[in-house]
Parts: C-alpha cells; structure tokens; sequence
C-alpha cells in the first residue's frame, strides 16, 4: 500500500490538512506572522482570545473581513497597534529580530494556565516587587 502512495504522488507521513487552494488574506498572513513571531501556537492564541483553534485558522486562511472586534482583541493579545495587525508595514520593535525574551516566553506560559494559577502567580510577583521596592527605600 505504501509503494501505491509512492507512485500516485502522495507522502507517507500523514498530511496536516488540505494544501490550500488559494493565498491566505493580508490580514490572516499578519496574524500567522505575528502570532508565530511570539512563539504562539494557534491552539494558545485560540486561548488567549477565548475562541477556538478553528476559528484562529479560519481568520488565518479564509476570513477577508475579520470584525472591528476581532482586530482590537488580536491586536492586544500580540502585543501589536491595530494599525500594525492590519497593514504590511510593521514598526520595528529591536534593532534585530529574533525569538520571544525569556520574560516574554514565561509570560506566554503564564497565560496558558487557568485563572487562578494566573492569580497566584501575580500575587508572588507583586509581593517580589514589593519587597524589592521596599529593600530600595531602605
């Protein structure tokens, strides 16, 4: 069976979809470029904008006219200006890019968990810059 696969053309290792038939919209290619960028998998912006990671890939591959709403939430998620999420010019952010800051990645991880394990999470902080600020004063 798997020389017949062979021949007709097909890979042997299980496909992740269908290939597409047409080029993703601009803003769908932003929203890849960006979320790949911060080191997010479609599964954790689905997360992070309280939808699904089948919506996150619509909007990356189909969707031409993604909602006003939908703009701003991704826009705040990514850390990016509306502006920026919808047009091909990008401010620059450093002077070379490069992958996610171990802060940045950590905070990535820290939303991923549930709510209250995020809570706990802030209430160490802010105790640590608490006690950093007051060590300062002393």
């Amino acid at each position: 069976m798997n020389s017949f696969f062979q021949i007709v053309g097909y890979p042997l290792a299980p496909m992740a979809g269908r290939p597409p038939t047409r080029q993703a919209p601009r803003f769908g290619q932003r929203l890849a470029a960006l979320r790949k960028q911060l080191g997010l998998s479609q599964e954790a912006l689905a997360q992070l904008l309280g939808t699904t990671r089948d919506n996150i890939a619509y909007y990356e591959r189909k969707a031409d006219n993604p909602s006003l709403d939908f703009i701003e939430r991704c826009a705040q998620a990514l850390r990016v200006s509306p502006e920026e999420l919808i047009t091909d010019t990008t401010k620059t952010r450093s002077a070379r890019p490069g992958p996610p800051s171990q802060l940045e990645q950590r905070m990535t991880a820290v939303r991923q968990l549930p709510r209250g394990k995020q809570k706990m999470v802030l209430q160490f902080l802010d105790a640590f810059l608490r006690d950093t600020q007051t060590s300062k004063a002393s």
